[in-house]
């Protein structure tokens, strides 16, 4: 059974940052998504994603994958890193082919180079053990050409989720435990969600580490929306190559053929932070179990969730809600519908959204579709 070599190959983060901002609205927006929002701390999600990146690797080898709208806003917020740390998408056309544009340029400049990608809107803690984990995912790929993606040990039946069905293992050793994927499943319902709970799966957290090369080797070989495209990537500018694939997931385009999958089992705490209730799990709370962010006043109120950006907001004798003040417009609603927030979006008129900032044209979408912050 295989294990990690002590020294950590050549490594880059990439750190997804895209995103259009539709689950917190109106508190995000296109313009400010919620890697931009402080939601697990006082600090944005975005800053701590490069706090960690840093406990992995120097500032020199970290790259921020975004839209144009969004590099300015991003730059603000990470003011240590330099204009090379940004390589700027022509157009969002999902993780599988920034992610492939990602490994292409590695390859070029280091052949053994491994890759580690991130999210930029995730909660992790504790954080030294985030980063040795990854460190040592980081050798193991690249030594055994793998391509790693993190599972998260459950601890509910959650259907706002993918899962990991896992296989025979590949390393077994304390605090590192790596398992051959059998397969991936969607997000589930809440029956198939218990099922998986009791069989053992595991969540998907996104987070992948691959050797730049191993990496596009799987494309080439198994991703036909990808594969053609690639010699495109041998030049500076990657609009020909972006211009002529179609948008895709990286799970679809290449981790659900491959049989180099497997996946390297959590050490820390993981939230994908992916609606106003995960602020009850990951955010500080009052006496009461109510989550307070800006003029919030909760009397006689018990496990809300409330932010405000532009003035009080006061609950009185009411329990479970979500209420949000943000960009001129309120929101009031159960707790337990936070996960329907894309539908109310859509109920609303264009008016509405538009009033705080939702409706922006010509934006790029999320660069992954079945994540979008």
């Amino acid at each position: 059974m295989a294990s990690p070599d002590s020294e950590t190959p050549p490594t880059t983060v990439v750190i997804l940052a895209g995103g259009i901002g539709s689950r917190f609205w109106p508190a995000s927006t296109p313009a400010r998504p919620k890697q931009l929002l402080p939601l697990a701390s006082d600090r944005p999600l975005i800053v701590e994603t490069l706090e960690r990146a840093l406990r992995i690797v120097p500032v020199e080898r970290i790259r921020i994958l975004a839209g144009s709208h969004l590099r300015e806003p991003i730059g603000e917020a990470l003011p240590e890193l330099p204009d090379s740390a940004y390589w700027i998408e022509p157009a969002a056309r999902g993780t599988g082919p920034v992610l492939t544009w990602a490994a292409a340029r590695m390859a070029r400049e280091d052949p053994g180079a491994v890759l580690i990608s991130l999210h930029s809107d995730h909660a992790i803690r504790p954080t030294g053990a985030f980063a040795g984990l990854l460190a040592k995912a980081a050798s193991f790929a690249a030594r055994s050409g793998t391509l790693l993606t993190v599972s998260i040990p459950p601890t509910r039946p959650e259907t706002g989720y993918g899962w990991i069905e896992r296989g025979d293992a590949l390393a077994e050793e304390p605090g590192f435990r790596v398992r051959k994927v059998a397969a991936f499943h969607e997000k589930p319902d809440g029956a198939t969600a218990t099922r998986y709970l009791e069989a053992g799966h595991q969540w998907n957290s996104g987070i992948f580490i691959w050797g730049a090369a191993h990496f596009l080797e799987e494309v080439a070989r198994l991703s036909p929306e990808i594969g053609p495209h690639l010699p495109l990537l041998d030049q500076d500018d990657p609009t020909p190559f972006f211009d002529a694939v179609d948008p895709i997931s990286v799970d679809e385009a290449v981790l659900e053929r491959s049989d180099r999958v497997a996946t390297v089992e959590a050490t820390f705490e993981w939230d994908d932070v992916g609606n106003w209730d995960a602020l009850a799990r990951i955010a500080s709370r009052d006496a009461r179990g109510n989550v307070i962010h800006g003029g919030g006043h909760p009397v006689d109120a018990r496990g809300n969730v409330t932010w405000s950006d532009d003035g009080p907001v006061v609950l009185w004798g009411v329990d479970d809600l979500v209420v949000v003040r943000a960009s001129g417009v309120t929101v009031v609603a159960p707790r337990s519908r936070a996960p329907e927030w894309k539908t109310l979006l859509d109920a609303l008129p264009e008016g509405v959204r538009r009033a705080a900032g939702r409706a922006t044209p010509h934006l790029p979408s999320d660069p992954n579709p079945s994540e979008e912050p």
